[in-house]
């Protein structure tokens, strides 16, 4: 009898799990592609990256920021420095001439979150009337800036989210961290398609300042080091309904780096999953367990087909599920970035997944995690 029902609750979650697959792959679809006008730009933006240890990348980062096809006279790049021990603000300083400006924190007592200190000091300096946030080791095509604010200056938004892809990848496991992370900025991008504004990446975040100063700007979730992206992008859904968009452009495409070992790939999504636990819309809650049970009832079918033969069968069901619906939402996903090779990794991944999942699902609300040489809650 326990038998049949686990059974059973495997095949629900399991068929749960593949709809909402097909669910965020209508929700990808419902976002249109998006094409810039010709139509010269007239919003200040300012450009702010908050920076720490990064005097590898940082400089191609800026160079791609000033080689941008937009009007130098609206915008302004603004880097805060938080407390590196590098050669990251002696980096920044050097395109003071060019117009970067540089912020240095000077924080005597630990905080929470530096990250959101770093953004919220460059805020109160800034002049743009849209804040583009990106990271420090990011790469950019030239019309990522004029792309955004095309989307911006022809439509309602607060709040517009663009999409992020990993690249130069050395290793089949950084292949596989882009296939993976590109089903996260697709879920993110379903989300806002389906009206249910779920996660973002800050690597790649657009904002009106004044929408920014309205809500309090991190205040609610600044005691969590992570969150500056997806946790704001909650406040600004639930303050502003409908005003929060998806710029769908190849143009708009920020590239950075997946983690080159298991470690940092482990402490970088430690970090993401601990943002969790300030999650207030009970549908994303519920639909984040559910789909760690899904994992969960995998890992236990297979466990229990080393004892009960028969479960192989039900194993095979649930990984085929899987993998059928992941490959229906990833093929609009690699199409979209033209990175269709990637595709075939997915069956690799689709039983490398579930282990990682299950793990991060317990490790991200309980431990503490490194991040820029830091150890946070």
């Amino acid at each position: 009898m326990i038998i049949i029902i686990l059974s059973i609750c495997s095949l629900a979650v399991t068929f749960f799990y593949a709809f909402l697959i097909l669910f965020l792959r209508s929700g990808w679809q419902k976002i249109p592609y998006f094409n810039k006008n010709s139509i010269v730009p007239h919003t200040k933006i300012s450009v702010l990256i908050a920076a720490r240890n990064e005097e590898e990348k940082i400089h191609l980062t800026i160079e791609d920021i000033l080689a941008q096809n937009y009007p130098k006279e609206l915008m302004e790049i603004i880097i805060v420095d938080d407390h590196s021990t590098d050669r990251t603000s002696e980096i920044i300083g050097s395109y003071e001439s060019q117009g970067v400006k540089l912020i240095k924190l000077n924080e005597k007592e630990p905080l929470n979150s530096y990250k959101k200190k770093a953004i919220a000091e460059a805020i109160k300096l800034s002049e743009g009337e849209l804040i583009i946030a990106t990271d420090a080791d990011c790469r950019m095509k030239p019309d990522w800036l004029v792309t955004i604010v095309n989307m911006f200056e022809t439509g309602n938004y607060n709040l517009i989210s663009s999409p992020v892809v990993y690249f130069e990848e050395k290793s089949l496991f950084e292949r596989l961290q882009t296939l993976e992370f590109l089903c996260l900025i697709g879920l993110g991008a379903a989300g806002i398609g389906n009206k249910m504004p779920s996660t973002c990446n800050g690597a790649n975040l657009a904002y009106k300042k004044s929408v920014f100063v309205e809500l309090g700007g991190f205040k609610g979730i600044d005691e969590l080091a992570s969150g500056d992206d997806e946790l704001f992008l909650h406040k600004v859904a639930f303050a502003h309904p409908g005003t929060i968009g998806f710029c769908k452009s190849a143009d708009a495409i920020v590239f950075t780096h997946g983690k080159p070992n298991l470690k940092e790939f482990i402490q970088q999504r430690k970090r993401w999953a601990s943002k969790s636990v300030k999650y207030k819309d009970k549908k994303l809650i519920f639909v984040a367990v559910a789909v760690w049970l899904f994992n969960i009832s995998l890992l236990t079918n297979l466990i229990m087909a080393f004892f009960y033969p028969d479960f192989l069968k039900l194993v095979a069901v649930q990984f085929t599920i899987k993998f059928i619906s992941e490959l229906f939402f990833l093929d609009l996903l690699t199409n979209f970035v033209k990175r269709k090779h990637l595709v075939f990794h997915l069956f690799l991944l689709t039983f490398l997944h579930p282990l990682y999942l299950i793990y991060i699902g317990f490790a991200g609300n309980s431990g503490k995690y490194n991040w820029k040489d830091r150890m946070v809650n």
